[in-house]
């Protein structure tokens, strides 16, 4: 008879978490409860890959124990009671840097978030108030994310359509976009705020239509006789 090494919380994360998909089947169309995995699978990878930093002194011995001496899995060591604190970090991180996906998934893992920390409340596996707040992150993400990604994919073809002529200077950095006008952004630099804010830089109106201030931008930014123009892209963070 196989047993649980000592020190594992009952039920783990990843029994919760199976439990919640054995429910959502029998309620799903097939292709709506095959989105329902993925987004899972994505959060579940998303916690064994970054949860354990959220973890105290003690917590954080008994992973490093368990981890380095039997390959136990973040979610396979500790309780429900660890998933809406990651919420945060799969959506607003994971999702846009680690994961390449569709809009669709993307809208979905805002959506799968929203239903699961509902459904964790219904089965006292949270509170009320931190499913709330947790309802509010999946809100906010299935409405910013797929905007997101697609704001992305237009700042990338915009700097890719163009030739900035001579570039006289090189930024690449993670920027606030601070105003938005039509056609027009002001960008202040996280590791380059000396430089304080740059702009107005020229985009397309289909850019300004998709941008929202407060988020933020990956970019290489080249500064020519004309102005300061976008080389490049990365990724853009809808928080």
């Amino acid at each position: 008879m196989n047993t649980k090494p000592q020190g594992i919380t009952q039920p783990t994360i990843s029994e919760v978490l199976q439990e919640f998909l054995d429910e959502q089947r029998q309620r799903l169309k097939p292709r709506t409860f095959a989105r329902y995995e993925d987004v899972i699978e994505l959060f579940e990878a998303s916690m064994n890959g970054y949860a354990y930093n959220s973890l105290d002194e003690e917590e954080g011995a008994l992973f490093d124990e368990l981890y380095n001496e039997q390959h136990v899995e973040f979610c396979d060591v500790f309780g429900p009671e660890k998933i809406l604190g990651n919420v945060g970090e799969f959506l607003d991180y994971f999702m846009v840097r680690k994961v390449i996906a569709s809009q669709e998934l993307l809208k979905a893992a805002g959506t799968v978030t929203k239903k699961l920390a509902r459904w964790l409340e219904e089965r006292d596996y949270a509170t009320a108030e931190e499913a709330e707040m947790a309802v509010e992150t999946g809100a906010e993400a299935a409405r910013s994310l797929p905007k997101a990604e697609k704001l992305a994919g237009l700042f990338y073809d915009f700097a890719h359509s163009q030739s900035p002529g001579k570039v006289l200077e090189r930024i690449d950095d993670r920027f606030d976009i601070e105003r938005v006008e039509p056609g027009k952004l002001w960008l202040s630099g996280w590791m380059s705020r000396g430089k304080g804010t740059i702009g107005p830089i020229a985009v397309p109106r289909e850019i300004t239509d998709l941008a929202e201030e407060g988020w933020s931008v990956t970019l290489w930014l080249g500064r020519t006789r004309r102005g300061w123009k976008i080389l490049d892209v990365g990724n853009v963070y809808p928080m």
